[in-house]
């Protein structure tokens, strides 16, 4: 069996619902994970905030908003008036819902309730239109198997103890359906996967069914050798390894959630990038197969904090790196990057919610300083990490650049660069011309 995932811009409206539909048309068996309709989640979130801010009049704007899209797509998607009138009740389910969660009590779990509505919104839609159509389809509530452990991570056993019977149940269905991103924790509540997850929940459905292939359907032809909205005649990079992957995603390629990569890994199921407005494109497949050696893609991540720590008792002091990391560890931060001296030592991190509390605490073990406006620029590519011609490319081309940190070794697949974020478009640019 194939699992697709379509994303929000493929769901993004009624025609691109109908496109979706023709893609998963044939009669063999498979499973549909859904995202929210495209802007959907935003506005939840959006929400979410006038509702711990207690502002009833925007809360409402947002309510109106969507019940105004939704019914927009109600009537474009759906022939008959009974549909349309299915449709309609369900959708008016859901912004009763959304508002009752309102009150001056409004905590994180009604929060994580109203961000779940998205997906059961996009699902419950495509499931009914798939009715209509005369398809052979059941709809799985994600809730009733995704699972997340204590630790926010998903609970592999847990998930595919509780997902086998609800797909032997649903075994003469053709379009099995259900939603990506959400899940319930270990207090049986509603929570998610974080921003990004439904590409997650996909690889981990795919993980606990031992799927033939995973499909990751957006709005382009796979993962591409560079950034295309900032360098000219980028192309897809038709494979990867898992871990060229895991590091491009991880990296900024933004076509693809990073964690989504680990259970397809784990499993060893191929992991297929293709775009829902262009099928027949080849797209990009990641597996375990590696090519020569070669760089394949150059990403970048923004809002990188760089974290200098200068210390006298480092040197010759064994012992220090371990409190380092054990102040990072204390706050659950983690280090992207590091570079040391007899005296020093750096790192980066792109998550500041502790940012104050960590440098409050190395101040402890000398000075420390931050550097923001900070963006990491991935090289990637089996073997780059440890390949002197790679490495003397990247040299050339960060010529009359600044770079803050450079990372060449540490990983056989990468050479990371700590560049300032308003040098990135032009770092990105000068090794397209030297690599590609």
């Amino acid at each position: 069996m194939i699992v697709y995932k379509f994303g929000g811009t493929s769901v993004g409206n009624a025609e691109r619902m109908k496109q979706v539909a023709r893609i998963i048309g044939d009669e063999k068996q498979k499973i549909i994970v859904l995202s929210a309709v495209g802007g959907t989640t935003n506005k939840l979130v959006r929400l979410t905030g006038f509702f711990y801010g207690q502002n009833h009049e925007e809360a409402m704007g947002i309510l109106d908003l969507l019940r105004t899209e939704y019914y927009g797509i109600i009537e474009s998607l759906y022939l008959t008036d009974t549909y349309k009138q299915k449709a309609t009740q369900f959708i008016d389910g859901v912004i009763a819902l959304l508002s009752a969660q309102e009150g001056s009590a409004f905590n994180e779990e009604n929060e994580k309730v109203i961000l779940a509505q998205g997906e059961i919104m996009s699902t419950n839609l495509f499931h009914l239109f798939l009715l209509e159509s005369g398809a052979n389809t059941v709809l799985i509530p994600a809730l009733d198997y995704m699972r997340i452990d204590a630790d926010g991570e998903p609970d592999m056993p847990l998930i595919t103890k509780l997902v086998g019977p609800l797909l032997h149940d649903a075994s003469a269905a053709h379009l099995i359906i259900t939603q990506g991103y959400i899940c319930r924790n270990t207090e049986n509540k509603i929570d998610n996967l974080k921003r990004g997850g439904s590409d997650y929940s996909a690889t981990l459905v795919g993980q606990a069914i031992r799927a033939e292939e995973v499909q990751i359907w957006t709005d382009i032809d796979g993962m591409h050798n560079n950034d295309p909205r900032i360098i000219d005649n980028t192309f897809p990079v038709h494979y990867l390894s898992f871990d060229e992957a895991a590091e491009l995603a991880y990296f900024g390629a933004k076509i693809l959630h990073p964690a989504s990569v680990i259970p397809a890994r784990e499993a060893g199921i191929p992991v297929r990038l293709k775009n829902t407005f262009d099928p027949d494109a080849f797209g990009t497949i990641i597996s375990a197969k590696s090519e020569p050696e070669k760089v394949k893609a150059v990403a970048a991540r923004d809002g990188i904090i760089a974290i200098n720590i200068i210390s006298g008792r480092m040197l010759l002091a064994f012992g220090f790196l371990r409190r380092v990391f054990e102040v990072f560890e204390k706050y659950r931060t983690s280090i992207d990057m590091i570079t040391t001296s007899e005296v020093a030592v750096t790192v980066t991190i792109d998550n500041t919610q502790h940012l104050t509390e960590i440098t409050d605490e190395l101040n402890l073990l000398g000075t420390a300083t931050v550097e923001d406006n900070m963006s990491i620029v991935a090289v990637v590519g089996n073997g780059a990490g440890g390949s002197p011609e790679v490495l003397q490319q990247v040299t050339s081309a960060l010529a009359g650049h600044p770079v803050r940190m450079v990372s060449f070794g540490g990983s056989h697949n990468n050479i990371s660069l700590l560049v300032p974020t308003s040098e990135k478009n032009a770092v990105l640019r000068s090794l397209n011309a030297h690599i590609f």
